[in-house]
């Protein structure tokens, strides 16, 4: 979990829904599976944090731009992306983005890149990749009453893509209302 929450493309599907399928089958404790995995993500994102913090933006760039970042499927745009994200976003960003898929990775460089209170990142990312992890967790622990062993790669995968549009859609709808509010109290100042 601490690879997949780095620039290095490691999909956290891989690490916890397996494990928690064993914790359902009695093997391991899925509340530790939880508290080791984010943890790990904590770690990982702090490592791009620190990067991001200390070495700034031509830095950042220089490296996704370069064959190592190619390497580890970041380019310029990608980073791009998710500085505007967090500008856009603020803070709750740093929340939101850990549990979107494309942005969990890498929204950890613009709140280094930002400067952003580390207390406050810590715990917001904390936070995003404890309900992240939650989720696929509880994918894991569910698959374990109908999905036999040498399946369950298969399943994660498929299942894995329904949650990604359902928290895509949500973030929308969360960002749609807001927007909403926003302009309806504007509306009602006016008037």
């Amino acid at each position: 979990m601490l690879i997949e929450s780095t620039f290095i493309p490691f999909p956290s599907e891989v690490v916890v829904p397996p494990a928690a399928y064993n914790a359902a089958a009695g093997e391991m404790n899925v509340f530790l599976v939880v508290l080791f995995a984010t943890i790990g993500a904590d770690l990982g994102a702090t490592i791009n944090y620190a990067i991001a913090y200390f070495f700034g933006r031509p830095f950042i760039y220089r490296f996704a731009n370069s064959k190592w970042g190619k390497m580890c499927l970041l380019n310029q745009q990608k980073i791009e992306k998710s500085e505007k994200f967090f500008t856009d976003h603020g803070v709750t960003a740093t929340l939101v983005g850990r549990v979107l898929p494309g942005i969990r990775q890498l929204i950890s460089i613009p709140a280094g890149l930002a400067k952003m209170n580390f207390g406050k990142f810590i715990l917001y990312t904390t936070i995003g990749a404890g309900i992240w992890n939650c989720i696929l967790a509880t994918m894991g622990w569910y698959l374990h009453s109908f999905v036999p062993k040498n399946e369950l790669a298969s399943k994660v995968d498929e299942y894995s893509e329904y949650i990604k549009i359902v928290i895509i859609l949500a973030v929308l709808l969360v960002i749609g209302w807001f927007v909403a509010k926003t302009l309806l109290k504007r509306y009602r100042s006016r008037h």
